[in-house]
């Protein structure tokens, strides 16, 4: 199968790729940082012989950017069998004291990065009639916390884009999956004092996400939430 993510040089990303490479399929990737995204692939080969990653430094938050990564996916492959919209960026605030600019810098991290990289790949999963769509959106797509600001606001709409597409994509037999994840320790949290334990673990993200993928083709989850056993953080 040909497997594409985005923001998949750390944490649920890279985590994601790793569970899909086990399985020999094809998988494409994509993260800002050149030298983190050659690194990631590098590993992916290396945790499973044979298989074939493909990788480019994109900016998903720029238009260009996210059409040059669907180029090569369109380039190397006949059809897309799991799209994941894993690439996205935290800033904290609130919408009364947040710097400008803070909503339009998380509207195009986080909605249309999602967005754009979709419509490039869709026609690779309608023609051939099948796809699973996975948008990796937040517990903040559900409820609005403290210091959310912005970022709440881009994830809601992330939830919200992911409804619309799974109403459309039903004729065409593709599915769409909103995930919601609470806290999963990566880069992010760490040095926030609070002990590893409390926190997810990407592997947790990626399991689930594929177990999902491998169901019969009659059956769509279509909403995960995972939370940290003990709650949100």
């Amino acid at each position: 199968m040909n497997i594409v993510i985005s923001g998949a040089s750390k944490g649920i990303g890279k985590a994601l790729a790793m569970r899909f490479a086990a399985m020999n399929d094809n998988i494409f990737i994509c993260s800002r940082n050149q030298s983190a995204i050659r690194q990631a692939a590098s590993e992916i080969k290396n945790s499973k012989k044979g298989v074939n990653v493909f990788y480019q430094a994109a900016d998903l938050s720029k238009k260009e950017d996210a059409l040059s990564f669907a180029d090569l996916i369109n380039h190397h492959c006949e059809n897309v069998d799991v799209l994941i919209n894993n690439a996205g960026t935290f800033l904290p605030g609130s919408v009364f004291d947040e710097e400008e600019g803070t909503l339009e810098s998380m509207i195009e991290n986080n909605l249309y990065s999602a967005y754009r990289l979709t419509r490039a790949l869709l026609p690779k999963m309608m023609k051939p009639g099948r796809g699973h769509i996975f948008n990796i959106c937040s517990i903040a797509s559900l409820k609005a916390y403290p210091n959310g600001g912005s970022y709440s606001i881009s994830k809601f709409a992330l939830a919200g884009f992911s409804k619309n597409l799974r109403e459309e994509m039903k004729p065409y037999n593709i599915k769409v999956t909103s995930v919601y994840p609470g806290a999963v320790y990566t880069d992010s949290w760490k040095g926030s004092g609070l002990p590893e334990e409390r926190f997810m673990k990407a592997e947790d993200i990626a399991e689930i996400i594929y177990s999902a993928s491998v169901l019969s083709l009659q059956a769509c989850v279509e909403d995960l939430v995972i939370r940290p056993q003990l709650g949100d953080i």
